[in-house]
């Protein structure tokens, strides 16, 4: 009877250990995302359906699920995070699984994977929106239109020592101006936020809306509001600065210790494929990486936009400095007035 009874629980151990890996029978996937109902409107239930794999989802904010992938590094929940600023996935390397697709030669080749672990799917780029009721004869091609003093408190942007998409703008004008370094190119901030005129947006949603609901003329803002705006019957038209416009990459990655990894990489084969991604560009408002993909009307083709690309480890590195030396000349403004 002993023997019976060992050789019983010894079964049993196989057959647990079988159902908590992924030995190839899993049909399960857990994945943490911070992303809009849109875009996992867009994926879970085709990846689902795909692949007869049930997705359990769990939404929360990034900086709040990043929290929770550390806290459970030693023994973790999700397989997936999916979302994201990329830089926030490198300053958690330890968390994150080594993985690249086999698609991955099939996006933009400064958006593919070159970290070894970070897959890029969506862009979203620094965009101008103008008011077409409200701009008259003034022409808004790029960044230096904006210091026109017509526009004079007419400039809608939100605080880039708060906001991530005012901060990119901020870096954005700051390489198309001239460079990260080049002294010269703040002298264009202070001239950018004297005709801003402290006039400074409690939030990124509060730009695109004030320039649509008329209170004013042009805002520095992001694409993907911006376009659906523009699917919704909005007066605006997005204008891609001419100095350069850049683009950052969402971030998707597999969890180290994945309980569910052959699925995971499933995943994320599944985001960059041609199907997912036309589906993105045609259906969404957000902008594939794939090289030759589908778009929507209003959403410009890349290939007409002068695109610039961010040095995302010397923003990174060079943040604090620069949302310092921001803060120095918005203060030396504003006790000038």
């Amino acid at each position: 009877m002993k023997k019976v009874l060992a050789a019983l629980f010894t079964a049993t151990m196989i057959l647990a250990g079988c159902g908590s890996s992924d030995g190839g029978d899993s049909k399960s996937l857990v994945v943490y995302s911070p992303n809009s109902e849109g875009l996992i409107a867009s994926t879970i239930p085709a990846f689902e359906e795909k692949y007869d794999i049930k997705v359990d989802l769990i939404q929360a904010g990034t900086g709040e699920l990043f929290t929770k992938m550390n806290s459970e590094a030693n023994n973790p929940v999700a397989d997936v995070m999916f979302g994201g600023a990329y830089s926030t996935f490198t300053q958690n390397e330890n968390l994150f699984e080594p993985y690249t697709s086999p698609n991955n030669d099939m996006v933009i080749e400064d958006y593919q994977n070159k970290t070894g672990y970070i897959t890029p799917y969506v862009l979203d780029g620094s965009v101008l929106i103008v008011n077409n009721n409200l701009i008259g004869d003034l022409e808004i091609n790029g960044y230096a239109d904006l210091l026109n003093p017509e526009l004079k408190g007419k400039i809608a942007t939100a605080d880039p020592a708060s906001s991530s998409s005012a901060f990119a703008q901020l870096t954005n004008m700051l390489l198309a101006m001239g460079g990260y370094e080049d002294e010269g190119v703040w002298d264009y901030v202070k001239e950018l936020f004297t005709n801003i005129d402290g006039k400074l947006a409690s939030g990124s949603s509060n730009v695109y809306k004030s320039v649509s609901d008329g209170e004013m003329v042009v805002g520095l803002t992001y694409e993907d509001p911006s376009v659906a705006l523009l699917n919704n019957g909005a007066d605006v038209t997005i204008v891609y600065p001419e100095e350069g416009t850049v683009f950052l990459p969402a971030g998707s990655a597999i969890i180290k210790g994945a309980k569910n990894m052959d699925n995971a990489k499933l995943f994320i084969d599944f985001i960059i494929s041609q199907e997912i991604q036309n589906v993105y560009g045609t259906q969404t408002t957000n902008r594939p990486v794939l090289k030759d993909v589908e778009t929507s009307d209003t959403m410009t083709p890349m290939s007409e936009i002068n695109t610039i690309t961010e040095d995302i480890d010397y923003v990174r590195e060079h943040k604090d400095e620069m949302v310092e030396k921001y803060k120095t000349i918005f203060a030396e403004i504003e006790s000038n007035k």
